[in-house]
């Protein structure tokens, strides 16, 4: 206990200053103390710095200054991104930092006929339901194997339709997240569905299943990691913000790594800002797209 609380806290039954006399030290020096203790009691904490720490914690650790600003200031809280920084670092938040995007070649040594990328020399996809992206990713499981995640995302809206978990990756992983896609979001006539070479993505099946909903394939050119980036920038969005908040292996088994991608999705889906659609959230982005294509159709 330092000699000024020591004073405060026996001031009831002695002077003072007999007391500052006892343990040397000056009366002045105790009244600027028993000041400045009060100023410290007395100055609340701002209340954007409440909502701070508590959207910090809400997003568990997945949002950085910009989103943090954009949250705030959809809450009424008007302040920049330079005092969020001074008060993270004070309070020693700090957000996750994704990966640098690191592109891979997935074997199309399959020998199944692919398809053409029909995205090539297209302008950028601005409604929804016009492109959906896809890809198949692993998940670490605590026995030492895998679970394997595709999924399927709107590339305008970055809304996630359709996505399954498997313990492994057969052709029928795809058809399941593709036919939760179709049932969540019945296509537009000639929606694109664009993937890698994979040869889940080559098969019968699927292919039987895009035709039978109007959906035409597309897939990347042989030895061009960049044609399907979007799907791969899920997954590293992903990885980050789920597999670095847990202990290794991850998951448990295959019903927690199903449990928790299903979660994830749903937080990713109607919580989470994306920068590219406007700090929206990509159901409300995706909503107002198809409510935007319905009016501007003709009757």
């Amino acid at each position: 206990m330092s000699r000024y609380r020591f004073i405060a806290a026996e001031c009831g039954h002695y002077p003072v200053r007999r007391l500052c006399q006892v343990l040397g030290v000056p009366a002045s020096g105790y009244y600027a103390w028993q000041i400045g203790q009060q100023r410290a009691v007395n100055q609340q904490t701002p209340a954007w710095e409440t909502a701070l720490v508590k959207t910090f914690g809400v997003h568990q650790r997945r949002y950085g200054t910009r989103r943090l600003q954009v949250a705030l200031r959809q809450n009424g809280h008007a302040v920049g991104r330079q005092r969020l920084r001074t008060a993270m670092r004070r309070r020693g938040l700090h957000a996750l930092q994704p990966k640098a995007y690191t592109p891979r070649t997935t074997d199309s040594t399959h020998g199944l006929r692919c398809a053409p990328n029909r995205l090539l020399d297209q302008p950028k996809p601005t409604r929804a339901n016009q492109v959906w992206v896809s890809d198949i990713t692993y998940l670490p499981l605590a026995n030492g194997n895998w679970a394997y995640l595709c999924a399927f995302q709107d590339a305008a809206t970055k809304h996630v339709v359709g996505w399954h978990v498997g313990a492994t990756m057969p052709e029928e992983l795809v058809t399941t997240a593709l036919q939760r896609a179709f049932f969540a979001q019945p296509p537009t006539p000639s929606l694109i569905v664009h993937s890698d070479r994979g040869g889940q993505y080559c098969g019968n099946a699927y292919r039987a299943l895009l035709h039978r909903h109007g959906a035409v394939r597309s897939q990347s050119r042989r030895g061009e990691c960049y044609d399907n980036a979007q799907a791969e920038s899920l997954w590293s969005r992903l990885k980050t913000e789920v597999l670095e908040l847990r202990e290794w292996p991850v998951f448990t088994d295959l019903a927690d790594a199903q449990a928790s991608i299903a979660d994830y999705f749903d937080y990713y889906n109607h919580d989470r800002l994306h920068s590219s659609i406007g700090y929206q959230t990509p159901y409300r982005a995706h909503q107002q797209s198809l409510q935007t294509t319905a009016l501007n159709c003709p009757a």
